[in-house]
């Protein structure tokens, strides 16, 4: 029997949609956990957690919300006590999932909830907002946003429709077992690798994936898009990851140039901070990332863009931000508690960044490799390999250096 699906929601104005879930979920013969959040009226339905014990999690209580009338604090507080009180079911094994339904003050509260839960944990979030910009619901975690297509307002033809698929998803989520061969317990001695990775080093990581993992390693390969970065970046920090192998680096060039993947000013300092071998490349800080080609800003227009498909535009460094990059990869080099070393490729970057290629500019990669140099404390190994990164001889070296760095 699948641990309880976790409901939480604003059941003062929406406790008819979660009674209508609530009731799909257990016609199932799945047992139910609902929890309302609600602040400006009683709720038509009964919950198992009332608003005023998620209200007093969050260190105040519904009559104080009340009285008040503050709508920011009361979210606030809501928020803060709707994170204590899933956290607090999730370590008493009483959440195998978690579902909400809600506009945008309902989305903020859940998701933040969500957030605080495990990587793996089922999580829903049927949603007015999922269609749009969805990064700082989502984070760095696997929630699943469901657009609710109308508003979260009443049971008609289209939203009947929709909250019984969203009942069935969680359902399907929570009764799915993994195949026991990549269950958690089956991988559980494998220790883990990071790895960074791009659509212009892909044949590099994949290459250097495959040696890593036949030599027993599991192997979490991050798309170096932002959220990409910050994922892996939290992971380690969360203490998940035993080693670092981050090649691409690019989102450093869009924190720098304002592109639209950065992945922050703290990128590259988790592994630093953790004290976990890491071994670091320049991958990719030839391009910056823009939306469509008319996107990019009026003060890039007359600079090397390349179009890597309708979505994306790729626009080449220059030598004084590849000299900023370069500055800030030695810096994370230098605070690095652990082991850490740097694999330089002479011919290239990136893909586009190899002889011949839209991006090949030795002057720029130059910037960049005598910052690291000049700004790297003594005793940190550097060394510079008369390749391109994509050439097989690169992710060889690369391996080769980051079991060193473990021994």
């Amino acid at each position: 029997m699948p641990k309880p699906i976790v409901l939480v929601g604003a059941l003062d104005t929406k406790g008819a949609e979660y009674e209508f879930v609530r009731e799909l979920l257990q016609a199932q013969g799945l047992e139910t956990v609902l929890v309302d959040f609600g602040v400006l009226a009683d709720p038509p339905v009964v919950p198992d957690i009332d608003s005023d014990a998620v209200a007093r999690a969050g260190g105040s209580s519904l009559a104080e919300l009340r009285a008040q009338g503050d709508k920011t604090l009361a979210m606030r507080t809501m928020s803060e006590g709707l994170t204590q009180v899933v956290s607090d079911l999730y370590a008493s094994s009483r959440l195998g999932g978690i579902l909400a339904m809600a506009g945008g003050g309902g989305t903020a509260i859940a998701t933040a909830a969500m957030r605080a839960l495990p990587t793996g944990v089922p999580k829903l979030m049927v949603s007015t907002l999922a269609a749009g910009d969805i990064s700082a619901y989502v984070g760095t975690k696997d929630i699943t946003m469901m657009p609710s297509v109308v508003d979260v307002a009443g049971i008609n033809r289209i939203s009947r429709q929709i909250y019984t698929n969203a009942a069935g998803a969680i359902a399907g989520m929570v009764r799915q077992p993994a195949p026991p061969e990549y269950s958690q317990a089956a991988g559980a001695e494998k220790p883990l690798i990071s790895a960074s990775m791009f659509g212009n080093t892909t044949v590099c990581v994949n290459h250097a994936r495959e040696l890593l993992e036949a030599k027993g390693f599991e192997v979490l390969v991050f798309h170096a898009t932002g959220a990409g970065g910050r994922t892996m970046e939290q992971l380690i920090g969360d203490g998940y990851i035993t080693a670092n192998l981050d090649l691409t680096t690019t989102e450093l060039a869009d924190e720098v140039c304002g592109g639209v993947l950065s992945a922050g000013p703290d990128r590259l300092l988790a592994s630093a901070r953790r004290g976990i071998p890491t071994l670091l490349a320049p991958g990719c800080v030839d391009m910056a990332n823009f939306w469509a080609r008319d996107t990019v800003p009026a003060k890039y227009q007359d600079r090397n863009l390349y179009e890597w498909n309708p979505n994306i535009t790729l626009m080449r460094t220059t030598v004084a931000e590849n000299r900023s990059m370069g500055e800030k990869i030695a810096h994370a080099a230098n605070v690095s508690d652990g082991p850490v070393a740097i694999l330089l490729p002479l011919k290239g970057v990136s893909q586009l960044d190899s002889p011949g290629g839209a991006f090949w500019d030795p002057e720029a990669d130059g910037a960049c490799y005598e910052a690291i140099k000049a700004n790297l404390k003594p005793g940190i190994p550097i060394v510079e390999l008369d390749a391109n990164i994509n050439d097989p001889v690169f992710a060889e070296k690369a391996v080769e250096m980051l079991l060193g760095l473990m021994e």
